[in-house]
C-alpha cells in the first residue's frame, strides 16, 4: 500500500532579495499558505486588508521568495519515492539536497517528482524557489509578444489566478508559495494514476464508468482491480503488460440526485482497490461519493433563437444562480468549514447555482464536495478572463495539463453540470477593440475555447456539456452578447444606464449581471479607520475599485432615491438600490420562464472588504441584497410586471406541484384607504410554469399616482407595484413601535407600523457585529407588524433599534426631501 508523509510542517521563508530592510533570515512559515501569510504573522507586514495598507505591500509580488524545510526520510529498495506538490504558486524551483528536481509553471496543476535515487538516509533539505511572477510575465511578454488584457498585471501570460494583479472589485496582492499540501509517497509494483470516474443514468439504473491507468515500477506484475459501489461489485484484470483498463458498473435503481430545490442528494460510496495477483497485496485504493442524475445543455433551435436550457433528470430548470469569485486573496485560508458556510449562505438565499468563474481558480475538493452534499449545482469555468491568450508554447501545454488534471480531479461530482471556456473574451475580442491591437495570424485564445478545450472534454468528460465561453451565442457567426442565442452578460445597466434598463431585455440566459454596494457597517469599521468616514475618504475610496464606481453609486439612485448627504444615509441608500436593481432584474427575467432559463448573478461572495456587486460580504455578513435573492428566487415567486398597455400578476413556480389559489388585490392610498380591489376565485400555476393574470382596469389605473400602491396576494405571497419612483413617492416620516422579546439564541424584535413603511431593514450588524437577522426589506400597511428574529449572544433592549441607524427604510431616505 502507498505510503504518504505529509510534508505540511517545519518549513521556513527566506527573502532572496538581500538588500530588504527589517527581513529577518529566516522567517516561519505555513504550508499550505503564501508569503504574505507568513509575513503577516510575523508582523513583518500591515494587513494589506486594512485601511489603504494594500499599497505597502506591492514589493512581496515583485520579489522572489525561498521556501525551506527539513525531513526525516530514507531510500527504500525496490520501491518509487515521489515528493507531491499539489499546488505550487507559481513559477518555482524544486531542489532536494541541493539538486534541482524540477520546476513548476502552473498554480492550477499537480506536480509530482521521482526522488528514489535523491533521497538519503535521515535529515533531507527540500528547498522551492519562487520567481516574481512580475519578472517572469515581462520575459514571456517579450516571447510571445502583446496581448490585450482588462486588467494589470500578466495573468494571461502564466497559469496563475488571474484576479491576483487586481480586478475591480479586488486588490493587487501577488501572492507566491505553497499553497496546497505536499507530501512524500513510497510505494512498490504499481499504484492507481490517473482516474477517471463519471456517473450517469442508463434507463433506471445507474451507470459508473471506470477508467484507471496505473503507474508501474519494476517488472509490472499482473493485477487486479475491484470496484464495489452498493451491493455491487466487479473485478477486472489487468495483465503484466498492461497500464490501462476501462470497465462499467450497473448500480439497480438508484435514488437520483436532485439540485436541493427539488429533491434529496444521496450519494453513493464507490471505492477502488489495485491487489497484486500473486501476492494479493493492496498496493492503491481509492474511494469517493457518486450521485446518479442525468444533465444536458438544450441549445436546439426555437421560435426565440435558440435555447440555453439545463435539463435535469429530463426536467427543464430556470437556473437560480450566483457568480463565485475565489473567497479569499489568499485561497490557502479557506478551510472545509468556510466552504460549507458559504454554500449554506447560498442556499438559504434560494441560490441553487454556483458558477466557479474564470479569473479565479479551480477550487479544493472540499468546495464541490460541499456542493454535492448540498444539492448546489456548479458551472465550471476554464480559468481565462478579460484578456487574450497566447495559444504558443509553453503556455499551451501548461493549459493542456491543468484542464486534464481538472477535468480527472473534479468530473465525479453530481453537481457540476458544465464546464465553459472562458469569461468575456470572445465578446471581449468582437467589442472591446481588440481586433485592430492582435495581428493578423496571432493568436488570442480562441483555439482554446473552439478545439483544445473541447476536444480534452470530449475525451475525458464526455457525459457532462462543455460550452465555449460566456458570453456565447452558440456561433461565431452571430454577436457572441445576442439576447436570442446562447448565454447573455448585461453590464450596460450598471456601467451607462439605470436599472429600468433591465426590461429592455429578454435574454435566454443571462450569465452575468449586477449592481454594487458597500459591505455591511461593521465590515468597513473593522478594514476602514478613516476620521471622518465618508465615501470619499481614503480608506473607504480605496476600498473601492470599480472605476467610477461611487460615481456610478450616485447615478444609479438618480430618479430613484434622493442622493444622499451622510455617510449613514450613503451606506444604507446604495446598498437598497443594490438590492432593488437585482430584484428588479431577476422578477423581470423569471416572468420570462419560457423563453429566459437562467438568471446567475454577478456576484455572490467577496474576497476582501470592498464596495462590490457582492450579497455576502468577506466577513461573510450578508447585505440586504442576500435578502433580495432570497425573495426574487423563491421556487414560488409573485411579482407585478408590465404586459402591453396595463400590468399583470405574474406567479412562477418552480416547485415539484402546481400552485392553485386565490390571487387577490387592492389599489391602496398610501394610508390605507381603499380605492380598488378585486379577487378571483383560483389563479392555477404549474409546475416549472409562469402564469399571468391581468390586472382589472381599475387597479391599474391611478387617481394620484404618488400617493397609491398595488397590493397583489396569493396565499403567503405578496406583490407591490408603485406608480412612481420613491422620490416622487409620498412616503411619510416613519411612525412605527418596537418591542423586543429574549428568545432562544437571540431576540424577537416586533415592529408595528403606524403607517406605511417601505423596504424596511433591521441593521442588525449595527446593533453586534456578529448579529444576524433572518429577514429584510419588508413593507408593511398601517397597522401591520413584521418579527425579525435576531441571532445574538449580546444583550439587546428596545432603545438601540433606533431609527435611522438600525432601523432603516425608504421612509427615512424619502420623507420630507
Amino acid at each position: 500500500m502507498i505510503e504518504k508523509t505529509t510534508l505540511n510542517s517545519g518549513w521556513t521563508l527566506h527573502c532572496n532579495d538581500t538588500g530588504r530592510p527589517g527581513l529577518p533570515e529566516s522567517i516561519p512559515a505555513t504550508v499550505p499558505g503564501c508569503v504574505h501569510l507568513d509575513l503577516l504573522a510575523s508582523r513583518l507586514i500591515p494587513d494589506p486588508y486594512i485601511d489603504v495598507n494594500e499599497i505597502t505591500n506591492d514589493w512581496i509580488g515583485k520579489t522572489d521568495w525561498a521556501y525551506r524545510c527539513t525531513f526525516e526520510a530514507a531510500p527504500e529498495d525496490g520501491k518509487i519515492q515521489e515528493l507531491v506538490f499539489d499546488g505550487l504558486d507559481t513559477i518555482a524551483v524544486i531542489a532536494l539536497n541541493g539538486e534541482e528536481i524540477g520546476r513548476s509553471f502552473n498554480m492550477h496543476r499537480t506536480y509530482r517528482f521521482d526522488v528514489s535515487g535523491l533521497l538519503k538516509t535521515g535529515a533531507n533539505e527540500l528547498t522551492v524557489t519562487f520567481r516574481s511572477a512580475y519578472a517572469y510575465g515581462a520575459e514571456m511578454e517579450n516571447h510571445y509578444g502583446y496581448r490585450p488584457n482588462n486588467y494589470p498585471g500578466p495573468g494571461n501570460l502564466m497559469r496563475k489566478m488571474a484576479c491576483n494583479f487586481g480586478w475591480d472589485w479586488g486588490p493587487t496582492l501577488v501572492t507566491a508559495g505553497l499553497w496546497k499540501p505536499v507530501r512524500l509517497e513510497s510505494w512498490d509494483r504499481a499504484r492507481l494514476g490517473e482516474i477517471r470516474v463519471s456517473a450517469s443514468l442508463a434507463g433506471g439504473d445507474g451507470l459508473v464508468k471506470v477508467h484507471a491507468r496505473l503507474a508501474r515500477h519494476g517488472e509490472g506484475a499482473a493485477c487486479r482491480l475491484t470496484a464495489t459501489i452498493g451491493d455491487v461489485t466487479k473485478t477486472v484484470a489487468i495483465g503484466a503488460g498492461e497500464d490501462e483498463v476501462s470497465f462499467e458498473l450497473t448500480l439497480p435503481s438508484p435514488q437520483l440526485w436532485w439540485p436541493h430545490h427539488l429533491g434529496a442528494q444521496p450519494l453513493y460510496s464507490l471505492t477502488l482497490e489495485l491487489v497484486d495477483d500473486a501476492s494479493g497485496d493492496l498496493l492503491d485504493a481509492d474511494e469517493r461519493e457518486l450521485g446518479f442524475r442525468s444533465l444536458r445543455l438544450d441549445t436546439s433551435a426555437d421560435a426565440h433563437g435558440s435555447a440555453f436550457t439545463f435539463v435535469i433528470n429530463d426536467v427543464p430548470l430556470f437556473i437560480a444562480g450566483a457568480n463565485w469569485i475565489p473567497d479569499d486573496c489568499f485561497p490557502s485560508r479557506v478551510t472545509a468549514e468556510r466552504y460549507g458556510a458559504r454554500i449554506e449562505e447560498a442556499k438559504a438565499a434560494n441560490i441553487h447555482m454556483l458558477r466557479v468563474w474564470g479569473g479565479g481558480i479551480f477550487e479544493r475538493d472540499e468546495f464541490y464536495e460541499a456542493c454535492d452534499r448540498m444539492g448546489m449545482l456548479v458551472w465550471q469555468d476554464f480559468l481565462f478572463a478579460c484578456a487574450a491568450y497566447p495559444e504558443e508554447e509553453p503556455l499551451r501545454s501548461e493549459v493542456e495539463a491543468e484542464v486534464r488534471d481538472n477535468v480527472v480531479r473534479l468530473m465525479p461530482h453530481a453537481s457540476l453540470i458544465l464546464w465553459n471556456g472562458n469569461n468575456e473574451n470572445i465578446w471581449g475580442f468582437d467589442e472591446w477593440g481588440w481586433r485592430p491591437i492582435i495581428k493578423p495570424g496571432e493568436s488570442w485564445g480562441l483555439g482554446y475555447y473552439l478545439d483544445l478545450l473541447p476536444r480534452l472534454c470530449a475525451e475525458l468528460d464526455p457525459d457532462r456539456p462543455y460550452y465555449p465561453g460566456s458570453p456565447y451565442s452558440g456561433s461565431m457567426e452571430i454577436e457572441p452578447n445576442a439576447d436570442a442565442h446562447g448565454c447573455k452578460h448585461i453590464w450596460d445597466v450598471w456601467n451607462d444606464v439605470g436599472y429600468e434598463v433591465y426590461r429592455n431585455y429578454i435574454p435566454r440566459f443571462c450569465s452575468e449581471f449586477g449592481w454594487q454596494a458597500p459591505a455591511a457597517w461593521a465590515t468597513i469599521a473593522e478594514s476602514v479607520h478613516d476620521t471622518p468616514l465618508t465615501p470619499q475618504s481614503n480608506g473607504v475610496f480605496h476600498h473601492q475599485k470599480a472605476t467610477q464606481g461611487n460615481d456610478k453609486l450616485i447615478r444609479g439612485l438618480s430618479g430613484h432615491l434622493p442622493e444622499p448627504q451622510t455617510m449613514d444615509d450613503w451606506h444604507f441608500a446604495t446598498q437598497l438600490n443594490q438590492a432593488r436593481a437585482i430584484r428588479f432584474g431577476i422578477e423581470h427575467m423569471r416572468s420570462h420562464r419560457e423563453i429566459c432559463r437562467g438568471a446567475v448573478v454577478w456576484q455572490f461572495n467577496d474576497c476582501w472588504p470592498v464596495t462590490s456587486w457582492a450579497a455576502l460580504d468577506s466577513a461573510g455578513r450578508r447585505k440586504p441584497l442576500w435578502y433580495a435573492l432570497k425573495a426574487a428566487y423563491d421556487p414560488r415567486l409573485l411579482t407585478i410586471q408590465p404586459r402591453g398597455d396595463g400590468l399583470s400578476a405574474v406567479a412562477v413556480n418552480e416547485r415539484t406541484l402546481f400552485w392553485r389559489a386565490k390571487i387577490s388585490g387592492r389599489r391602496l392610498k398610501l394610508d390605507g384607504t381603499v380605492l380598488g380591489e378585486f379577487e378571483f376565485w383560483r389563479l392555477l400555476c404549474d409546475r416549472f410554469a409562469a402564469k399571468e393574470f391581468p390586472l382589472p382596469e381599475d387597479i391599474v389605473r391611478p387617481g394620484l399616482p404618488n400617493e397609491e400602491v398595488i397590493v397583489v396576494e396569493m396565499l403567503d405571497r405578496r406583490a407591490f407595484h408603485y406608480f412612481v419612483e420613491d422620490i416622487a413617492l409620498a412616503l411619510p416620516a416613519p411612525r412605527l413601535s418596537v418591542d423586543v422579546a429574549a428568545i432562544n439564541g437571540g431576540y424577537a424584535v416586533k415592529v408595528t407600523a403606524d403607517n406605511f413603511l417601505k423596504d424596511l431593514c433591521l441593521m442588525a450588524d449595527r446593533l453586534d457585529p456578529d448579529a444576524v437577522v433572518d429577514t429584510m426589506l419588508v413593507t408593511l400597511l398601517p397597522g401591520e407588524s413584521h418579527v425579525f428574529a435576531v441571532k445574538t449572544g449580546k444583550t439587546i433592549v428596545a432603545t438601540e433599534i433606533t431609527i435611522g441607524t438600525v432601523l432603516r427604510s425608504a421612509n427615512d431616505l424619502v420623507a420630507g426631501r
